[in-house]
């Protein structure tokens, strides 16, 4: 049974004092230890007040809320959110310090001394990939998606079991936001971290959950359930209208290809006589056979042109223009698909170690199911 780390009760959320809306009307929810959940939601559903109240940047109106079994009302709260990771949208790293001092912060002020410090700096900068000369530059000095790495590094300097994002890759651009979202999967892969993490967006939802809590104004929760469950079975019209119609094609993305494994395909080698390669090719009702030499990948032969020769080997392979992995997911697959001559994704592993095949018919299975 899961480990429960933060839990929300009953907690409520009164802005004003003449009566008006809650922007929380008791709202409860537990959420794991070292699970990332992801609070989405249109604008005004409470979402960040939700975050918010955890670590007391907002008092809560009424309810109780715990963070490892301890009431954080009963908290200083400043020490609270010393001992919570805090990422947001603006970064806020502090301009007139550099890089090293904006990570030592937090440490500094628990009173870390200065070679515990130094190493976990050295920690992070490894954790994060991060050029060691960034270290003695000045926020400005750096790229957005630059500062940002700094941010979430800076918010796990003290490593924190908690962490609390609010849109924290909002503000780059998509190409960097969707690598700045791969690492830090990778990076939570490996540390576990209790994380509540606020977006807008319900592809970054998707991706970045184990759980999503879909909230609606006055942060009442409409499904809270993992990524998979909401798209394969959205609790109700709310739901159904906030994920959009292409629920099929976001669970391709949940999806790797090695959980639905592959076609062995057509497969020929070198050696192999021209006849042999086409009719091979003519009993899958393919035009084309994947040449494979020890388990190598070394491209593929048109049916077409193996006519005007004897083997194989004298027709230079041509190479797959992609080709996916076991950890792809089937949304690539699909991509691969659908720009490949060959209309299949060919999946091959490290060093061109060929696996199979996967065609849109198998995909097409998986969404239907």
């Amino acid at each position: 049974m899961s480990e429960v780390a933060i839990s929300l009760r009953n907690v409520s959320k009164k802005f004003s004092a003449n009566g008006g809306p809650a922007a929380v009307d008791d709202l409860s929810l537990d959420m794991n230890k070292g699970e990332t959940v992801v609070l989405v939601g249109p604008s005004g559903c409470g979402k960040t007040t939700t975050m918010k109240m955890i670590n007391r940047l907002i008092e809560p109106t009424g309810g109780s809320i715990e963070v490892d079994g301890t009431d954080v009302l009963a908290q200083d709260p400043v020490e609270l959110r010393r001992n919570i990771g805090y990422v947001i949208q603006s970064i806020g790293l502090l301009p007139h310090r550099t890089i090293r001092e904006n990570i030592a912060t937090v440490p500094k002020l628990v009173g870390w001394d200065g070679g515990r410090i130094d190493k976990r700096i050295d920690e992070l900068v490894e954790i994060f990939e991060l050029d060691r000369e960034f270290l003695k530059r000045y926020p400005s000095e750096l790229s957005g998606g630059q500062r940002q790495r700094v941010g979430v590094a800076r918010a796990l300097a003290v490593d924190p079991p908690v962490m609390l994002m609010d849109e924290p890759f909002g503000a780059v651009d998509p190409i960097v936001r969707e690598r700045l979202q791969d690492q830090f999967l990778k990076i939570q892969e490996e540390l576990k971290k209790t994380i509540v993490f606020v977006t807008h967006d319900i592809d970054e939802a998707i991706k970045m959950a184990d759980r999503i809590a879909i909230l609606n104004t006055g942060g009442v929760i409409e499904q809270y359930a993992t990524p998979e469950e909401i798209l394969r079975e959205p609790a109700n019209n709310f739901v159904k209208q906030f994920v959009g119609v292409e629920r099929g094609l976001k669970r391709l993305a949940l999806t790797k290809v090695a959980d639905i494994g592959t076609d062995e395909g057509p497969v020929v080698t070198s050696s192999t006589s021209a006849a042999e390669a086409i009719k091979e090719m003519e009993r899958l009702d393919f035009h084309w056979a994947s040449v494979v030499d020890d388990g190598e990948l070394k491209g593929w032969v048109e049916h077409s042109a193996l006519k005007r020769v004897t083997n194989v080997s004298d027709v230079e392979p041509k190479p797959f223009s992609a080709y996916v992995t076991g950890e792809s997911t089937l949304r690539e697959a699909l991509d691969s698909i659908v720009t490949s001559r060959t209309q299949v994704a060919v999946v091959a592993i490290e060093g061109q170690r060929y696996k199979g095949i996967l065609t849109l018919q198998r995909i097409s299975k998986e969404i239907l199911t």
